[in-house]
């Protein structure tokens, strides 16, 4: 998939949207990560480390989105599992409103970042709309940073609601929301 760029003339800034091998590139993933969502060197190492391992999980897919064979965006995730992690710590929030069956037959959006650069052309709304097409569950789970953010908006807009609010994760600094949509995601 090909998303007209804002280039100059001699050459294009048209972003690719393809499958993304994010082991062999997960360095280049994390650096764009890094600067979409303020990381440090320490919390890279580890999240390399977990990125490497949910790649080794049933069904865990990502997708790229480059420009002139750069990345500058993407997305991964797969089928929810209750004894992953990121389960076991929404489960109880989710349990408390009503939606603890979400963890079932849902694929989970894990991580979505796209370079503050390349933000608000349509490349996050790109790379989730086009990884949950695969995906053979009837919906999709994410969490994201409980406030009111660009981010949480596309999420609205692509058919995303509010399950549970104010989730703590270890270690994390801020409280997080679980959102679900129903699949095929909204399109505009």
């Amino acid at each position: 998939m090909r998303l007209p760029g804002h280039g100059h003339r001699r050459q294009p800034d048209d972003i690719v949207i393809a499958p993304l091998d994010l082991p062999a590139r997960v360095d280049e993933a994390l650096a764009v990560q890094a600067v979409a969502f303020g990381l440090g060197p320490d919390e890279v190492a580890v999240r390399r480390q977990i990125v490497l391992r949910h790649m080794t999980y049933p069904g865990a897919r990502a997708l790229g989105a480059t420009v002139a064979e750069r990345l500058v965006g993407f997305v991964y995730g797969m089928p929810n599992d209750r004894s992953h992690w990121w389960s076991t710590v929404v489960e109880p929030y989710l349990r408390a409103q009503g939606h603890d069956d979400w963890l079932d037959n849902s694929f989970v959006i894990t991580e979505l970042h796209v370079h503050p650069r390349y933000q608000n052309r349509g490349v996050g709304r790109s790379l989730i709309t086009t990884i949950t097409d695969g995906a053979i569950e009837p919906r999709s789970i994410l969490s994201a940073i409980d406030i009111e953010s660009p981010a949480r908006g596309l999420y609205r807009s692509l058919g995303y609601q509010d399950l549970a609010r104010q989730v703590l994760f270890p270690s994390a600094p801020k409280p997080y929301a679980v959102m679900g949509a129903p699949l095929p995601l909204r399109r505009r």
